[in-house]
C-alpha cells in the first residue's frame, strides 16, 4: 500500500485529498481542500472517486489504509496518509471547517 505523511501531503499540490471520516467529523475540521466521502457509504459513491491519483485521510490512518487497500484492490491509484487529520492538527497546519 502506497502513503505518504502529513509533511508530504502538505508539500502536494494538484492531488485530489478524500478525507473518509464521517460528516460530523468532517466538519470539525479538516484539511482545506478536501472532499468528504465517508467509509461507511463510500461504496455507494465510487463514482464521485477522481480518475487519476488521489490521497486518502482519515483521523489517524486506521479507516483511511483500509479504503486503500480496498480501492488499490479494485484498481484506484490511491494513496494513504498517515497519521491523519489529527497529525495534522498537530503538526501546525491550516484546518478548515
Amino acid at each position: 500500500m502506497k502513503s505518504i505523511t502529513v509533511q508530504q501531503l502538505h508539500e502536494r499540490a494538484g492531488t485530489p485529498l478524500i478525507d473518509v471520516r464521517e460528516e460530523w467529523e468532517f466538519a470539525q475540521g479538516h484539511v482545506p481542500g478536501a472532499i468528504n466521502l465517508p467509509m461507511s457509504i463510500l461504496g455507494e459513491r465510487l463514482d464521485e472517486l477522481p480518475d487519476a491519483a488521489f490521497d486518502v485521510i482519515c483521523k489517524v490512518g486506521g479507516r483511511s489504509a483500509r479504503v486503500v487497500e480496498a480501492l488499490q484492490a479494485r484498481g484506484y491509484d490511491a494513496t494513504n496518509v498517515e497519521g491523519g487529520t489529527d497529525e495534522w492538527i498537530a503538526s501546525g497546519y491550516p484546518v478548515a471547517h
